[in-house]
């Protein structure tokens, strides 16, 4: 059923793509995900291989090293990583989010020094915008990075830190101006090697979450780091709040996308359980309600992957607006989490087990209703347009 549906942005080219990228992910992937899961990370090496394969940074520029596509390029490695149901490749903040800020807000000489490294998964990044005592609330950011010289000096602490523990770029979300609030906002590029045993900079533990088990997630610790000036990312302190801003439309589509992908796997597990599975003499699907709960899940989640494909469509033309993308993140997200939960029902107790596969994805969909914005904030953001 959703598998006969095409996007309409999915052309020969991406269909090639998808192809190879299934195959490296069956052959390079999956048969290490268990030991992921167990481990709390993925491997370093996994890196370097996606970035000999080409996964890395696939929408950046060929200019600055990266594969020179566009976001629905990042769709297709999105989806296909959703499918195999391995959910702790860090790439969609990698590629997706980091390398698009040094792209749109870098200067030249920082787009060369760390775009092509992280196509090449050289160098691993991440972005530290949660801090515990500020979640969504972005403007209320404590942490400061403070002139000395020709250096800023960092001084703060941020959690739920995605690739925490292996990124070595962290853009970091510090006040340059404390007394601006959101103006005094600026993005600064630590590089972790140059600052790593000095004392000043420190990772935490790798948090034991309750899901995306071996997605490495952080708690890290700024104390006097110094980092030089020109790691401020482009030309001009205080504009921090607004790089951010712009780029939370495609963070949260990224995450919606991810939503659609996770459904659709959800329900083809399903549906080949419940074709085999029987009680009472009969296949599971055989009975009328779980023909209606899952025609109820059907359609719902392809209402989300038509609205997500529009979504995407906007993204490429420029048009896709804040209020758009947070009702594609807290809609799919929501959606995810009950279809889910619906298709984990019709496995019964075999569905609570963690060796079955629809009982990762139980677990990992809960976060998505969280980051990226959580979704009350997603209401407040689609009502100020109202």
């Amino acid at each position: 059923m959703l598998e006969n549906y095409q996007s309409p942005w999915l052309d020969e080219e991406l269909t090639i793509m998808r192809d190879a990228v299934r195959k490296f992910i069956e052959r390079e992937f999956a048969p290490r995900a268990a030991t992921w899961d167990k481990q709390g990370f993925v491997d370093r090496d996994a890196w370097v291989k996606a970035g000999e394969a080409g996964l890395l940074c696939a929408s950046i520029p060929e200019q600055w090293g990266g594969g020179g596509g566009n976001f629905k390029h990042e769709m297709i490695l999105l989806e296909e990583l959703n499918a195999a149901n391995v959910t702790g490749f860090g790439n969609g903040v990698h590629s997706g989010i980091v390398a698009h800020y040094i792209n749109n807000y870098g200067t030249d000489e920082q787009k060369q020094k760390w775009l092509p490294a992280m196509a090449r998964g050289e160098l691993v990044a991440g972005i530290a915008m949660s801090e515990p005592g500020t979640g969504s609330d972005l403007q209320a950011v404590a942490t400061t990075a403070v002139r000395d010289g020709d250096d800023y000096l960092i001084n703060g602490q941020k959690t739920f830190i995605t690739n925490g523990m292996t990124a070595e770029l962290i853009c970091v979300v510090a006040k340059t101006d404390p007394g601006e609030g959101a103006k005094g906002i600026s993005l600064i590029m630590v590089e972790t090697e140059a600052v790593e045993g000095e004392g000043g900079f420190k990772r935490g533990r790798n948090l034991e979450k309750l899901g995306l088990k071996a997605q490495d997630t952080a708690e890290l610790f700024f104390d006097d780091v110094r980092v030089p000036r020109s790691n401020l990312l482009g030309t001009t302190e205080g504009k921090g709040f607004v790089q951010l801003m712009e780029q939370l439309p495609q963070e949260r589509l990224i995450i919606a996308a991810g939503a659609c992908a996770a459904m659709e796997t959800a329900l083809k597990l399903t549906s080949a359980y419940v074709k085999e599975r029987k009680a009472f003499g009969k296949r599971i699907l055989d009975f009328q309600n779980t023909q209606f709960k899952l025609a109820e899940c059907y359609t719902e989640a392809k209402i989300a992957r038509v609205f997500v494909d529009d979504c995407v469509l906007k993204l490429e033309q420029g048009k896709l607006d804040t209020a758009t993308a947070s009702m594609a993140k807290w809609w799919t997200t929501e959606k995810q989490c009950q279809i889910v939960d619906t298709c984990l029902q019709f496995f019964g107790g075999y569905g609570y087990m963690m060796e079955y596969p629809i009982a990762k994805m139980y677990a990992d969909a809960r976060v998505q209703k969280i980051y990226g914005g959580a979704n009350e904030i997603m209401k407040l953001l689609i009502a100020r347009e109202i």
